[in-house]
Parts: structure tokens; sequence; C-alpha cells
């Protein structure tokens, strides 16, 4: 059995956990991951009282976390969605199970607006995603500076 829980301001998670999290999430994004210091940044938003966010975990009957999302709140109500969903992994011994599906759909549910996300062309998710109503309306372009 897989229970779910939610982090939030307010509803922090001890530091070990946290770890745990951050750990978890640079673990099972394999190729569709980002350097451990981004994730954290990402989770520790998430956990800010403004604009914030929340963290989504996933866990089995001997709390080992068998899957983790993080959605980031941007603030621009309107012209961004809402909320970003930054992270979403399921751990590899138990992809194909509907935990991340769980997870979306408890995500979206919990999100107060309209929920953006970036992904690969390659990453076998964007079906999941696409079976939740995401739609592709936009080719996202990005500039980096250099230094």
């Amino acid at each position: 059995m897989i229970t779910t829980q939610l982090y939030q301001s307010g509803k922090m998670p001890e530091s070990e956990t946290k770890q745990r999290i951050v750990d978890f999430l640079f673990s099972e994004l394999e190729a569709y991951g980002d350097p451990k210091k981004d994730i954290e940044k990402a989770v520790d938003y998430a956990l800010n009282d403004k604009p914030g966010g929340f963290i989504l975990t996933a866990s089995d009957e001997q709390q080992r976390l068998t899957g983790v999302t993080v959605v980031n709140s941007t603030g621009m109500q309107g012209y961004i969605p809402e909320n970003i969903l930054v992270y979403i992994a399921t751990h590899r011994n138990c992809r194909g199970q509907g935990i991340g599906r769980r997870l979306m759909e408890e995500a979206l549910h919990r999100a107060e607006g309209d929920v953006a996300l970036h992904v690969e062309p390659d990453n076998p998710a964007k079906k999941l995603y696409a079976s939740l109503g995401f739609t592709n309306k936009y080719l996202e372009m990005r500039f980096k500076k250099k230094g």
C-alpha cells in the first residue's frame, strides 16, 4: 500500500527527510535530472512561504520513498501558469505501478490554478502528462548567459 505525504510552508519535513527527498530526485530522475544543488533550490523554494509551492511524497509500507513531486508556485496568475511542476520521479523498481499518476493527480488537485511542466521530447512520461490533459502549446526557447 502506498501512502502520500504533503510538505509545504507550515508543514515542513525534518532536515533528514528533506535530504532524502533531494537525494531521491537526484538518483531517480536519471537522464532527466539536474545537479543536486539545483534540485535542492527547487525543494527549498517549494517549502518557502511566498510564493512557495508544495512537495508530495509517496512511500511504501516500510516508509521507503517510492515517488516524489515538487510543485513551485509562480505568483504570476493570468499570464503564466500559477504553478510549475518542477520534478516528478518514481523509484526505478516501482515504475509502471501507477505511483507517478497518483502523485500527478494529487498535485493537480492541490495546485491552486494552472500547472505547467517541461518535458524532454524523448521522455516516456509524456504519455502520462497527455493522458492527464497537458497539451504542448509552445515551443520553449532559452537564452543562457555565459559565465
